[in-house]
């Protein structure tokens, strides 16, 4: 499992390898499923992409985005010649 962040886009991807094996009355049946996958999930806001926590548990993937802090209306003075 890969997990990238910017500051407003995460990207989840990885690869599936599953195979199951049954036996019933005495019929042997294995099958195997591969694949790539790609999720790419826009974020509403902005967030710090360098104090992301992830933590992956019985399957669920948690991530912890803290958001940045606004860039507040900057007032700039301009020297005129």
């Amino acid at each position: 499992l890969n997990v990238e962040v910017t500051d407003t886009v995460v990207a989840i991807s990885g690869e599936r390898k599953e195979e199951t094996n049954t036996d019933e009355k005495g019929v042997k049946r294995s099958e195997f499923r591969y694949g790539k996958f790609q999720r790419v999930i826009p974020l509403p806001v902005r967030v710090q992409n360098t104090k992301v926590e992830a933590e992956y548990k019985d399957g669920i993937l948690n991530l912890t985005l803290p958001k940045a802090e606004e860039e507040k209306n900057k007032v700039v003075k301009v020297n005129l010649n």
